[in-house]
């Protein structure tokens, strides 16, 4: 990993300061297999970053309306120098790049992130019926969120969010909901409303209890 200094800019989910300074670039969690299915990966040129030779790689989904990635990776060191998301009509999400980096990289050691549980997509398929999951994107966990549940989605790259829950969710980008008897199924990401919206219109009844088992703890430190 390269350290030095850094800026990142999260623009979605929006935020009152959307810049700040770092030592290192934001971890991503990636899965490999999935980013492999599911996102065409094409070198596009050679650029400076912080001062140093960065190979430019383009990411961009073989389906469906997720955002698209640049990774700059550094020529020498073969470690990213910066990364941008943007969504599918090109307006920016995410950056963050190094500015100054220091000599040499550091060993930095992730575990990788757990596995889906075997049997999460057909239990979410006969707890939401109807449900159309966004091309590409597959459940890889549950957690409790108060009263309801929270899915986690990903395409390999992308992370959306699923949850079932009493009550409703206040209306914002990026945010969809659809009241289904006595519950409320929402989906947040970063794709087009129109996508979120189609992926919950489908969905006829609401049975949280059919994921409970594959829920993990809650964090008792939220």
């Amino acid at each position: 990993m390269a350290r030095g200094q850094a800026e990142v800019t999260v623009l979605f989910p929006p935020r009152a300061t959307p810049t700040r300074a770092a030592a290192q670039l934001p971890a991503l969690t990636v899965r490999p297999a999935l980013l492999a299915r599911n996102f065409s990966v094409t070198r596009t040129g050679t650029e400076q970053v912080a001062g140093r030779d960065a190979a430019r790689f383009t990411l961009t989904p073989k389906v469906g309306d997720a955002a698209r990635w640049t990774l700059w990776v550094d020529l020498k060191w073969n470690v990213p120098l910066a990364f941008e998301e943007r969504g599918v009509d090109g307006t920016l999400t995410r950056r963050a790049a190094l500015t100054r980096v220091q000599a040499g990289t550091a060993r930095v050691t992730r575990p990788a992130p757990p596995a889906a549980p075997a049997g999460l997509r057909a239990a979410l398929t006969r707890a939401l019926p109807g449900l159309r999951l966004p091309p590409g994107f597959t459940p890889v966990g549950v957690q409790p969120r108060g009263q309801g549940l929270e899915v986690a989605l990903t395409d390999g790259l992308n992370g959306l969010t699923l949850v079932v829950a009493p009550q409703d969710v206040k209306a914002a980008p990026g945010v969809a909901s659809r009241r289904v008897g006595q519950r409320f199924v929402w989906l947040v990401g970063n794709l087009p409303q129109p996508t979120l919206q189609a992926a919950l219109a489908g969905v006829r009844s609401a049975t949280p209890d059919l994921l409970g088992t594959f829920s993990a703890p809650a964090d008792s430190n939220p």
